[in-house]
């Protein structure tokens, strides 16, 4: 039986030359970089490199790069850490209704210790409006935490616009960059952003490796404290392996981003849905600045579950949840005021380097047969 993955926005293959890139460390060098002998010097020069890397990617500087356990961390270390070591300013944080759980539940643990968070909503493309931003600032503001692309969506957020509006304010702002790192450029000095969060196993690096990027000046409180590894702000030995892996990862991604290709299939795929099925399949999410992969359509009145639980060969997301014959959308198309019998129907088709046109044209037969 044939089977096709279309769920690259939830984790990615390990691209064969990351794979390459780590074998010597499992091999050959396995001394502690922070050792002066001759066993760690090539270790601490692979980490070096791997920082280059990443921060080449994003353009900043390798000083600017925390290697952390991916992109739960880094936004963990994102939010805590700016707060533990700034609420003498003020302890008000602003971030959106749309973000995802790493972000969303330590603000709510945030709140629990003394932090006042508005959350913002969005409009019906699930975008966020700088300007219900501007409206939530207070004297008491120190930090903004709105992501950069949704990952149920695809929809991009006004992030450039954002960071112009903190930079005026004096106020920190950090974006979750995890589904966008690889798929569109990013440079966080044209973003105007002081923190970006990195997940590798999104951009064809292993799972349990990510980076915030942090702009020289904004200081932190470390989450694990120990030794002055990683500038001091993340205690432990470095996982060399997987922080090698998503170096070379973050080196060849720069040939795809924004791939023609990609998108040019993701609309191919789209524009037949809309032909074969009219007004029975609608979009969720901005029709233009989305990410180039992501296609989030809903089969109206149908139930997305069903739908993948039908054709069990496909690997794809479904966006809202059953229980019990009871439909629950998800939190993200809930704020986006899509109605029920649009949003049950909702899946999340997000293609990846290794789709072809064969694999979507599979894909549509399957729906078709399963639908008609």
């Amino acid at each position: 039986m044939q089977q096709i993955y279309l769920d690259y926005n939830a984790s990615t293959p390990i691209a064969p030359e990351v794979i390459d890139a780590m074998m010597p460390l499992l091999h050959d060098f396995y001394g502690n970089p922070s050792a002066l002998h001759w066993a760690g010097a090539p270790v601490k020069e692979l980490m070096q490199n791997a920082r280059k890397q990443v921060a080449g990617l994003i353009g900043c500087s390798p000083g600017e790069i925390i290697f952390t356990s991916g992109g739960s961390e880094a936004n963990n270390l994102a939010l805590k850490g700016f707060y533990f070591k700034n609420k003498h300013k003020g302890n008000h944080i602003i971030t959106s209704k749309i973000e995802h759980p790493a972000v969303m539940n330590p603000c709510k643990f945030l709140e629990k210790i003394g932090a006042k968070v508005t959350y913002v909503g969005v409009d019906q493309y699930g975008r966020v409006s700088p300007q219900e931003i501007e409206k939530a600032i207070t004297k008491e503001t120190i930090l903004i935490s709105i992501m950069h692309s949704n990952n149920e969506t695809g929809s991009l957020q006004p992030i450039q616009e954002i960071g112009q509006l903190a930079e005026r304010y004096g106020i920190a702002f950090h974006t979750d960059a995890s589904q966008s790192v690889g798929k569109v450029p990013i440079n966080v000095n044209e973003l105007n952003v002081h923190m970006l969060t990195i997940a590798g196993h999104k951009l064809y690096a292993p799972k349990g490796i990510g980076a915030l990027y942090i702009r020289q000046g904004i200081a932190l409180e470390p989450l694990i404290h120990g030794a002055g590894h990683e500038f001091g702000l993340r205690a432990g030995t470095e996982n060399t392996l997987l922080a090698v892996g998503l170096g070379k990862a973050c080196e060849i991604v720069k040939t795809h981003l924004g791939n023609p290709e990609l998108k040019e299939l993701t609309n191919d795929f789209w524009n037949e849905l809309k032909e074969a099925f009219g007004d029975g399949v609608q979009l969720n999410g901005h029709p233009e600045e989305r990410l180039p992969n992501t296609l989030n359509v809903s089969f109206v009145r149908k139930i997305g579950q069903d739908l993948l639980d039908a054709i069990p060969q496909l690997a794809a997301s479904t966006g809202s949840a059953c229980h019990a014959g009871s439909i629950e959308l998800s939190p993200v198309l809930k704020e986006m005021n899509v109605p029920e019998e649009v949003g049950m129907g909702a899946i999340r088709f997000s293609l990846g380097r290794h789709t072809t046109k064969d694999e979507i044209n599979q894909v549509l037969e399957w729906i078709k047969e399963t639908l008609n």
